[in-house]
């Protein structure tokens, strides 16, 4: 049965609300006014380091995802109507709430990148693999059985540094912004713990599964949120897939417009692109199907006629992207509303784009995303940046690496501001961010120190997460900076 009350009301963990819509409005202006947010201002979309401002950061791209979650979810409740059913799902006072739950997940859905990209995260992790993981294992060489399990969990967990994990690690610790469960939940898109093993093939929840949606850090956080809206162990939040959908609607064109304005190739070169890559597709298939070929040539043929030539490639991208997101607003939908229960119940294994592979709109999508794999991702001058970034961060990491080559007990010292025999560790700790440091106090403060062993591994698990949180959580021009000046380079 679908009760939308279960999933969308005013819980929260500490200072709850009572009305329904100054809770949301409350989600949105902590979201809005969180430092967290406002850093993907100056965070790579596709390309690192870019100084034209027309190319999509972090914070402009998730702003269109929040337009087209707005209106994927304004479509799904204008269809809910026209069936009659807005009562039969308990949305008749919860319509705002739907939207606008919907709408802010995609606002925040990538908060939780680092600079540089989604590369950066595969240099996190290789970093952590290769060299950080070793100061924990020169520490402590001679783990008990009793821990050798806890040790080996972690030490998945902090290999495995995810984007969207970061995510919901900010939202409770970070900036500790106290969102509604229900908030909560619409922003956790993958729910399998970073410490758990990847699905297997046959696992009925394996696509949502496919990557981290948490750390072992935020484990029983992300427990009560689902207890308290009664989501089933690997399931997903219901308005998750809104903001997913919405996010891969919004990479289609967004990314291939930044190629253009970087000079990366032309519209002309766009339209023998799309033209090569639709046979492609249709021989792949066995199809013959012209959707995207109708509209392009549409367009291209239009702003060839109408436009000067600097000009022709904004009318032809504006009016097939409008009418591109038109068509798939409506389709994805419809996929939601005709999967409702499943999608209800959070167990709908699948991107609501990816729900029928051989149709108009997904070879459509298909071909675009060739394009973008061929011609962007693979860029020369882009993988370079993209190798820049690595090199920064790498050198970030190897600068930090001696907090964690201390003992807790002198780590402790040192975040109680008292000496140490280590007069670097003692320059570095003052240049973490406050708000981090007090996380990983209050963490360790609730460790039970009575198994010294465990204390330590968890200590140092924390203090992993720590650095982590603090070089992740740099915008791109700042990581730059911060590595000149710490390599004097």
């Amino acid at each position: 049965m679908i009760n939308y009350t279960k999933k969308l009301n005013t819980s929260r963990e500490i200072y709850p609300i009572d009305n329904i819509e100054i809770s949301v409005e409350s989600d949105r202006g902590r979201i809005i006014s969180t430092p967290a947010f406002r850093r993907l201002q100056k965070r790579t979309q596709v390309f690192p380091l870019e100084l034209n401002a027309a190319v999509r950061s972090r914070l402009t791209h998730s702003i269109e995802v929040q337009q087209n979650s707005r209106y994927i979810a304004r479509t799904i409740l204008e269809k809910i109507k026209k069936e009659n059913k807005i009562k039969t799902y308990h949305l008749e006072d919860l319509e705002n709430a739907f939207i606008s739950t919907a709408e802010m997940s995609s606002l925040v859905h990538d908060i939780g990148n680092p600079p540089f990209g989604h590369f950066a995260e595969l240099s996190i992790n290789d970093w952590m693999k290769n060299i950080g993981v070793k100061c924990l294992d020169k520490l402590y060489e001679n783990i008990s059985e009793k821990n050798l399990n806890l040790k080996q969990m972690l030490v998945e967990d902090i290999t495995n540094f995810d984007g969207n994990a970061q995510a919901i690690r900010i939202i409770k610790y970070l900036q500790r912004l106290n969102l509604s469960y229900s908030q909560t939940a619409s922003v956790l898109k993958y729910t399998r713990g970073a410490f758990e093993k990847k699905p297997e093939s046959n696992d009925k929840l394996n696509y949502l599964k496919k990557k981290p949606g948490f750390y072992y850090s935020e484990k029983e956080f992300v427990k009560k949120v689902c207890d308290a809206l009664e989501i089933k162990q690997g399931c997903r939040f219901p308005l998750t897939y809104i903001m997913e959908a919405a996010d891969d609607i919004s990479y289609l064109t967004a990314d291939i417009e930044d190629a253009v304005d970087k000079g990366v190739f032309t519209l002309d070169d766009l339209y023998r692109y799309i033209n090569e890559e639709c046979k492609k597709v249709n021989e792949k298939y066995k199809k013959d199907e012209t959707f995207l070929l109708d509209l392009i040539n549409k367009y291209y043929k239009k702003a060839k006629e109408q436009e000067e030539e600097p000009y022709q490639f904004n009318l032809f991208l504006t009016l097939t992207r409008a009418n591109l997101i038109n068509y798939l607003v409506k389709y994805v939908a419809d996929v939601y509303l005709q999967n409702h229960q499943e999608i209800f119940d959070g167990s709908f294994n699948k991107a609501l784009l990816d729900f029928d592979k051989a149709n108009k709109y997904s070879l459509a999508i298909e071909v675009l995303q060739n394009i973008s794999i061929k011609y962007i991702y693979n860029n020369r001058e882009k993988q370079a940046l993209e190798l820049k970034g690595h090199t920064i961060l790498h050198g970030l990491l190897n600068c930090y690496r001696p907090l964690l080559e201390l003992s807790s007990s002198d780590f402790k010292k040192l975040v109680l501001k008292q000496k140490i025999d280590c007069f670097v560790s003692s320059r570095l700790i003052g240049r973490l961010s406050s708000k981090h440091i007090v996380a990983y106090s209050k963490a360790i403060e609730e460790l039970n120190s009575e198994d010294k062993q465990r204390y330590n591994l968890l200590e140092w698990y924390y203090r992993a997460r720590l650095i982590i949180d603090y070089v992740s959580g740099m915008t791109d021009d700042f990581a730059l900076d911060e590595y000149k000046t710490l390599t004097a380079s």
